[in-house]
């Protein structure tokens, strides 16, 4: 249990549906971070860039990209997580996989496809919560389209970390900007977004600007379009000072969730 969680944050382009070159480039990256690291988060589809050809760069929980994330993990003594296609039975998941050190994977599928470029078509939509613990630390993980959605991502759990990865596009990035700073203001938490840069096969063009955000709206990190690893500290402490004295959420609505 560690009151200090600290986070790197991979903000890079994707090559477009070939995660072996993926994974290598990845891989470089997150190796040659020589800082002590908790959590290192990747982007939405961080092996195949955003899709709708899943059959083209589906795996199974079996498959390459989960072995190697478990080797790179035990490499680093850290968590990484980030999603990818993952092809289960007669559906295939955009699935935010959680892994640890010690091999434990958490997994989230993305609820709300989004229908404007068809994901919805070739996806199916997830019905987990997506609610974790780590080293101590209640995390709740989303994956980009979810980040409109504010009843999804509710603190109902008293959860101290709210993540969402992200291949969020140039012509959108100002709702991305203020959407995550809303979600981490309203639910009195840490919240972390992590989006791709470059340009896809299809002309979408992503500007990163992947973001830390405290639980008042303050940016502890504001990548801009810059590519690498940028590393920051998250402190449970701080944020249950600011719970106390500004306990907003023991006021909070209730929601069914269906």
């Amino acid at each position: 249990m560690k009151d200090k969680l600290t986070v790197a944050l991979v903000q890079t382009d994707l090559v477009w549906e070939n995660p072996v070159l993926n994974r290598s480039l990845i891989e470089k990256k997150i190796l040659n971070e020589k800082s002590k690291i908790d959590l290192f988060i990747l982007p939405e589809m961080f092996t195949s860039g955003f899709t709708m050809h899943p059959k083209t760069v589906a795996e199974s929980m079996q498959g390459d990209s989960i072995i190697w994330l478990k080797k790179l993990s035990k490499i680093k003594n850290a968590a990484i997580c980030g999603s990818l296609v993952i092809r289960e039975k007669k559906c295939f998941y955009n699935r935010l996989v959680f892994v640890e050190p010690d091999g434990c994977i958490s997994s989230y599928d993305k609820r709300h496809t989004f229908k404007m470029a068809g994901e919805g078509e070739s996806y199916c939509s997830g019905s987990n919560f997506g609610l974790i613990e780590y080293n101590g630390w209640k995390i709740l993980l989303r994956i980009c389209y979810d980040l409109r959605f504010p009843v999804w991502s509710r603190n109902v759990d008293d959860y101290e970390l709210l993540i969402y990865v992200a291949n969020w596009p140039s012509p959108r990035i100002n709702a991305w900007d203020n959407l995550i700073i809303a979600r981490a203001i309203e639910n009195v938490s840490y919240c972390i977004g992590v989006n791709r840069i470059g340009l896809d096969e299809n002309k979408n063009s992503y500007p990163g600007h992947s973001l830390v955000i405290d639980s008042l709206g303050k940016k502890i990190l504001n990548l801009k379009n810059k590519a690498g690893v940028y590393v920051t500290e998250l402190d449970k402490n701080h944020l249950k000072k600011i719970r106390t004295f500004l306990p907003f959420l023991d006021e909070k609505d209730s929601f069914i969730l269906e």
